[in-house]
C-alpha cells in the first residue's frame, strides 16, 4: 500500500516529530544535542523553514514550524538527519539506521491550534517527569519564547509576535499561558493528527487545506462510504 503523501502547505503551520528507530535513543550526550541544534538552525534557513518551537527529547524530536515551499520539510529533515546520523556513528563507533524512517506531521489551523502546538512541545519534558518546569530542561524553545533568551533557532510566528508589542510583556503573557493545563481532548487530537498524517482544525481549514491540495486532509468517517466525483 503506497505511503500517503505529507501534507504540507506555505506559510501554514506544521507540527512534525521525528522518532529514534524503535524508540532507543538518539542524543547520548550534552555534545549531541547541541550539534543537532547547531545543525538545525543551518538547515532550517537554507531550506525556507521556521521554526516556532522545538525540544529534543533523548529518543525523538518535535518541530513546530512554517516554510517557504512544499517540499521544504522534507529537505530540511533529510538534510539534518543525515548529517547527525554521520556524527553519531563517528562518535559512538557505531553503524545503520537511527531514525524510524519517515517523520510524522500535521498541518495545523494556527488560529486554534498554534499556541497549543507550542506548549504541548515546550512541556514534553515536564510530561516526561524529568523536570518540574518547562524552563529547567534545556533543549527546548521554552526559554527563548517565554525568557527571552537568545536562540538563533527560533523564527517567531506572527500570532505569537502579535501578543503584545513589548517583547517582556510578550514573553509574560506567554508564560501565563502556561498557567492552564491543555486540554486533554485538544492534546488528544493533536497527537493523532500528527501520527495519522492529517490536517488539524476547524471544518472551514481542512475543507481548504483539502481544496488547496486535491485530496483528503482529515480521517475517513466510519461507515461513510467516500465521496466521489
Amino acid at each position: 500500500m503506497p505511503r500517503r503523501a505529507r501534507l504540507v502547505l506555505p506559510n501554514v503551520p506544521l507540527h512534525l516529530i521525528q522518532r529514534g528507530n524503535n524508540r532507543q535513543a538518539c542524543f547520548f550526550a550534552d555534545a549531541d544535542y547541541r550539534v543537532y541544534l547547531a545543525w538545525l538552525a543551518e538547515h532550517a534557513d537554507a531550506n525556507g523553514c521556521r521554526v516556532h518551537a522545538y525540544v529534543l527529547m533523548s529518543n525523538h524530536v518535535h518541530l513546530l514550524i512554517s516554510v517557504d515551499e512544499a517540499g521544504s520539510p522534507g529537505a530540511l529533515m533529510k538534510a539534518l538527519g543525515q548529517q547527525y546520523v554521520q556524527y553519531v556513528n563517528r562518535r559512538y563507533g557505531r553503524s545503520g539506521t537511527l531514525w524510524e524512517g519517515r517523520f510524522r506531521s500535521c498541518l495545523i489551523q494556527q488560529e486554534m491550534y498554534l499556541l497549543i502546538c507550542q506548549r504541548y512541545i515546550e512541556l514534553n519534558p515536564v510530561r516526561a517527569g524529568m523536570v518540574q518546569e518547562p524552563a529547567q530542561y534545556q533543549w527546548s524553545s521554552y526559554r527563548g519564547n517565554a525568557e527571552g533568551c537568545a536562540d538563533p533557532i527560533l523564527r517567531p510566528h506572527p500570532l505569537y509576535s502579535g501578543m503584545a508589542e513589548d517583547a517582556g510583556e510578550r514573553q509574560r503573557v506567554y508564560r501565563s499561558l502556561f498557567d492552564d493545563a491543555l486540554a486533554p481532548e485538544r492534546v488528544n487530537a493533536l497527537r493523532k493528527a500528527t501520527n495519522g498524517n492529517f490536517a488539524l482544525g476547524d471544518l472551514a481549514f481542512t475543507e481548504q487545506a483539502a481544496a488547496a491540495l486535491g485530496r483528503r486532509v482529515v480521517p475517513d468517517t466510519p461507515g461513510r462510504p467516500p465521496k466521489t466525483k
